[in-house]
């Protein structure tokens, strides 16, 4: 059987666009010979559609999508995924058609409904599943988070004879997350002794990232082919099932913890001539060892931008450059995501920013090709002490002038955002969103946050990581104590923990919910945890007026955590 993967990059509403992408990709694929072509989850609608889901006429759009793709199956067969209305009661559903007749709908029978999922608000589960005869090949198809659960229904598909599994999928990207899932289904095909195809989304919504990596594996568990990730691709495989010859009896049920599901299943046959074998063979692709988790990282960063930007068609996008690591790492980011052409640099010096500050952020912009433009805040700083020296008599300077400095800044942005239609990237980290070290309409200030789930320690690795052919990020930017620079020699380290430390901390608690007693039982330095956590607990107003951000670790501030605001625990 010749097996084609549209690894497709979909927008969520946009049903004509991502019914164009599905007959594109049946073209292409009966022009490559294909006798099976699969498309991701939900890619009719796009994912996630949210409350899109609540509309009639969203429904309405995507069955009489649905319906075009089932029709434009002539001479092959096509398993592709949207959500389908049956009376009232919405399933997460793929459809498998063949020669122009839809043979079956398969509902999703695990709703995720943890971390960004909200699966359980909008859909019902199934509660069957199927299998399907085309000659010697038995078909199993199952979705998404259906072939994570040991007992999920690929296990009642194999047992009732099933030699190729079939997963359409939109799981998104987060730190190492998709040598995890290759590892799952590694251990599902050798399960099953079944060949297993699985497809994957491909590029952001909103927060997510879709890093695709679609791939084929062998009923021993072996990788035969892999899509690039954070791309379109198309994968076309040839599949060779001599009867009973991968055929074998292992029980996966060893794996289990309780009794499996119980899972009614029904056999259709799939209208076609059983598959022609003797096309010529499509020429392997050897599989490259799986991308390191920076490098990834990278990856999925430049993609959140870039659809980001793209989807929402904006055009421009202005960044405020300090001369620091967190918005040499934005530039680049942008640079690589947009072109240099797109890309505008702010150099905003006060009456205390210093000269070598000037110097790095200056070579960056060179370096990278992107416009610059220097715009000095400290007589807008000056206007704004005269008119406050009334009501500020008799105190000492404090956080107020430097939280000025920060919002002068981020008001010039605004203002330059609105004349000419750029949009402002903010430049913040993780570290500096979870101990509230920003200014609420200062440094927060913008449109899209590209770093907002991005830890101090892993900005620094990026930047490396970007540096590793050619110099593009000032090497003194990387060897310099990180400052905000708002008062005469300042630095991080004075008001936080080291980055070293504090992300470690940050990551116990944010990302595992470790306790505060945990932490320290971890060997982690006690006052860096009391700190650390008492900041967390009290900036949660701040990180719920940001700007949304690019999730990239398996708990992200916004959706992935919904903490209270107003809490005592």
């Amino acid at each position: 059987m010749r097996l084609a993967l549209m690894q497709i990059n979909t927008t969520v509403g946009d049903v004509t666009g991502n019914l164009r992408r599905l007959l594109t990709g049946l073209e292409e694929a009966r022009d490559q010979g294909a006798h099976l072509v699969l498309f991701p989850e939900m890619s009719l609608s796009g994912y996630p559609p949210e409350d899109l889901l609540f509309r009639p006429s969203f429904l309405k759009a995507v069955e009489e999508a649905e319906n075009t793709v089932v029709q434009a199956t002539r001479g092959l067969a096509a398993v592709f995924g949207y959500p389908y209305d049956a009376g009232g009661v919405l399933y997460n559903a793929a459809s498998l058609a063949a020669d122009g007749r839809r043979v079956h709908r398969i509902f999703k029978h695990h709703l995720p409904n943890y971390d960004v999922f909200d699966e359980m608000r909008y859909f019902s589960p199934g509660q069957d599943t199927a299998i399907f005869t085309w000659g010697r090949w038995t078909l199993g198809v199952s979705i998404c988070e259906d072939i994570w659960y040991p007992d999920g229904p690929y296990l009642a598909q194999s047992r009732s004879g099933a030699n190729l599994l079939i997963n359409i999928s939109a799981s998104p990207f987060s730190r190492g997350k998709g040598r995890r899932r290759e590892e799952m289904m590694t251990t599902r095909a050798d399960d099953a002794a079944a060949y297993l195809a699985y497809v994957n989304l491909v590029g952001a919504q909103d927060e997510l990232v879709f890093d695709g990596f679609s791939a084929v594996f062998g009923p021993d568990g072996r990788v035969l082919a892999r899509a690039d990730g954070f791309r379109e691709d198309r994968l076309v495989v040839d599949l060779d099932d001599t009867p009973g010859r991968h055929r074998r009896w292992i029980d996966p049920r060893w794996r289990l913890r309780g009794v499996p599901e119980e899972i009614s299943v029904k056999t259709l046959a799939i209208p076609l001539p059983e598959p022609d074998s003797s096309l010529a063979p499509v020429t392997a692709t050897p599989v490259t060892p799986f991308m390191d988790d920076v490098e990834a990282l990278y990856h999925a960063l430049v993609t959140g931008v870039r659809d980001y930007i793209e989807k929402n068609r904006f055009g421009d996008v202005v960044i405020g450059l300090s001369g620091g690591i967190d918005s040499a790492v934005t530039a680049v980011i942008a640079t690589d995501a947009l072109g240099a052409g797109r890309v505008h640099g702010v150099f905003m010096p006060s009456a205390i920013t210093s000269d070598e500050s000037y110097r790095d952020a200056k070579e960056l912009a060179e370096r990278l090709g992107i416009e610059w433009r220097v715009i000095p805040i400290a007589p807008v700083m000056d206007a704004f002490m005269t008119q406050l020296a009334p009501h500020f008599a008799g105190r000492a300077p404090d956080l107020t002038e430097e939280n000025l400095q920060a919002r002068i800044r981020g008001t010039l942005l605004m203002a330059l955002s609105n004349k000419m239609g750029w949009l402002v990237l903010t430049t913040g980290n993780k570290s500096e969103m979870a101990t509230g070290y920003s200014t609420l309409y200062g440094d927060m200030a913008g449109g899209f946050a590209v770093l907002k789930d991005v830890l101090k320690t892993d900005v620094f690795r990026l930047a490396r990581w970007m540096n590793r052919e050619s110099v593009r990020i000032p090497e003194n930017v990387l060897i310099k104590p990180p400052t905000a620079e708002l008062r005469p020699g300042q630095k991080d380290e004075d008001s936080l923990p080291p980055y070293a430390i504090l992300d470690q901390i940050l990551m116990g608690y944010i990302e595992n919910d470790w306790s505060v007693e945990s932490l320290i039982h971890a060997g982690l330095d006690p006052d860096a945890v009391h700190l650390t956590v008492q900041l967390v607990n009290r900036n949660e107003y701040k990180r719920r007026q940001a700007p949304v951000g690019i999730k990239v670790t398996p708990r992200a501030f916004g959706r992935d955590r919904r903490m209270p605001i107003t809490g005592r625990f």
